[in-house]
């Protein structure tokens, strides 16, 4: 029997919800390593686990108390509700200020993740043989998706349905980017900001009484690709932890070594100082359909250490990593 949380409690979890679904959207950033991060990872995966046969019985059979006490219901009803608020708030917050301060945003995101590495490997312990090879193929495995040159958009539904697993996959694998991911497959722009706007613009016609909307071909496209998105999303947020949760209770060192490798791997991805590098013919930038320039790679660089924005950034570094460190141990504190 699930234990009733407080008002407090839910309003937390909501705020989880908000953080994670924001950092899903940022290029780099894991959802899983938010969860990692505020604690609630293992009931993340164990409440995933428990959307299976048992509860479309008690579904079926209208056993409504049983069903929300088996699946954790308000515990996964505030997370994904907190995640999907996300997308139109602390989403667009991230996109402004990523926009307008990157070097300081992604400082931000570097250290945190540098503190997570602490984090999730400090009480680790058993660093024997077969644990290191698995760390090591981690870091190998988030190092080579972190050079991978971007594909072009596609959008096939069966495509977009695929995308849809293998985005959210960052929700439930600490260090792994559903978000860069996406950028990888080409998908990011069309997934993830085309099709959410579109959303949110239908969504508001709608609530203003203007139906007229729906005649909209271009909308309805959009309509039907986020659609599938969120299906091929659901779909792997339930199959994704059923795996994840099995491997973890046969092979867990391994599994968290192989993590923390990735995580350690995928620092690449979030470093700083890089600029985008975009496609170019002999006629200039290549754009997409959209008008958006097509990116090629991200061209990494040391930073000046005479620049007090360099040192400005360090300092975010540091700050990002001491909020790590600062939660886990205020963390333990409440245990």
């Amino acid at each position: 029997m699930q234990k009733s949380r407080t008002l407090t409690q839910n309003i937390s979890l909501f705020f989880k919800g908000l953080m994670m679904g924001g950092a899903n959207k940022v290029p780099g950033v894991s959802g899983g390593m938010v969860a990692f991060v505020m604690g609630f990872y293992e009931e993340l995966i164990y409440t995933f686990q428990k959307i299976n046969r048992r509860a479309l019985k008690l579904l079926i059979g209208r056993r409504f108390k049983s069903f929300f006490q088996y699946t954790n219901a308000q515990f996964l009803g505030l997370i994904m509700l907190g995640s999907v608020f996300s997308y139109f708030s602390v989403s667009l917050l991230l996109d402004y200020l990523i926009k307008n301060y990157e070097l300081y945003v992604w400082s931000w995101f570097f250290g945190m993740i540098i503190g997570s590495i602490y984090y999730v490997s400090k009480d680790f312990g058993d660093w024997n043989f077969k644990n290191i090879i698995s760390l090591l193929v981690g870091i190998s495995i988030g190092i080579t998706i972190s050079f991978m040159t971007p594909a072009k958009e596609n959008d096939n539904l069966l495509f977009v349905f695929v995308c849809g697993i293998i985005g959210v996959s960052g929700m439930t694998l600490p260090g792994l980017s559903g978000s860069f991911i996406l950028i990888l497959l080409g998908n990011y722009v069309l997934l993830l900001v085309d099709s959410v706007n579109v959303f949110g613009n239908v969504m508001i016609e709608l609530l203003s009484g203007n139906w007229e909307v729906l005649k909209d071909p271009i909308k309805i496209r959009y309509l039907k690709i986020i659609s599938v998105f969120t299906l091929g999303s659901v779909f792997g947020l339930v199959s994704i932890s059923h795996i994840l949760g099995y491997v973890l209770k046969r092979w867990n060192k391994i599994v968290m070594a192989i993590i923390i490798g990735f995580i350690t791997g995928s620092l690449g991805i979030v470093w700083p100082w890089k600029k985008t590098i975009y496609k170019i013919d002999e006629g200039g930038f290549l754009f997409d359909k959209k008008g958006n320039k097509i990116v090629e790679n991200y061209e990494r660089f040391i930073p000046d250490l005479s620049s007090l924005e360099t040192w400005f950034a360090i300092g975010i570094i540091i700050f990002g990593i001491t909020l790590i460190i600062v939660i886990d141990y205020y963390g333990k504190k409440r245990k």
